[in-house]
């Protein structure tokens, strides 16, 4: 879509931290047969290199190949066995690392993404990274793709400056203790406990 312009290759950053940085405020757009759905990133985790809580630490594998794609590809996966998280791959091609999406600000198709998620909760849309999916209809068919190109699921820039904020990871038991979840201060669209985004 013309209002939604691409980013292009070399706009964002390949080092793990920074792309996580990056991408808060940039907006990501989902075009399915029934409409255009679109987010401002507002929420963002970074998988690091040598990161004892992503699934890379232990070597690439059929699950996990995605995150070994080069930068800025999409890496789908199954949590609990009925909700999608998606990321965003990082770093050189073949070591594994990547940006788990875990919120987003909704933008436009909103009765597509309520419809999706059944509810009329707007706060609650994209508030989380299961829900996100839900809402932007991401789910396995859609690992791999190269977010800077594919016509189903892409990445556009930020169009404003953003205040940003750190905090530890949300819901991991290892490494716990690294700052490497990057908000937008002030969102009420940010996820997890209320003592992480203030």
């Amino acid at each position: 879509m013309a209002r939604y312009r691409r980013i292009a290759r070399g706009e964002l950053p390949e080092e793990t931290s920074a792309l996580a940085r990056a991408l808060v405020g940039c907006v990501l757009v989902r075009d399915c047969p029934d409409g255009i759905a679109a987010g401002r990133i507002v929420e963002s985790e970074a998988y690091v290199l040598d990161d004892p809580a992503s699934h890379a630490f232990l070597g690439m594998r059929a699950r996990n190949a995605s995150m070994f794609l080069r930068p800025h590809h999409a890496y789908v996966y199954q949590i609990y066995g009925t909700s999608y998280c998606v990321n965003v791959t990082s770093e050189r091609e073949g070591t594994g690392a990547a940006v788990l999406l875990r919120a987003l600000e909704p933008i436009e198709g909103l009765s597509i993404m309520e419809r999706r998620r059944k509810t009329q909760a707007v706060r609650g849309l994209c508030r989380g990274p299961g829900r996100l999916c839900q809402a932007m209809a991401i789910d396995k068919r859609l690992d791999g793709v190269d977010l800077l190109c594919d016509r189903r699921l892409w990445l556009s820039p930020r169009t404003a400056a953003v205040q940003l904020g750190t905090s530890t990871r949300i819901g991991v038991a290892k490494a716990s203790e690294r700052v490497l979840r990057f908000y937008e201060v002030g969102s009420p669209f940010v996820s997890g406990p209320r003592r992480l985004s203030t």
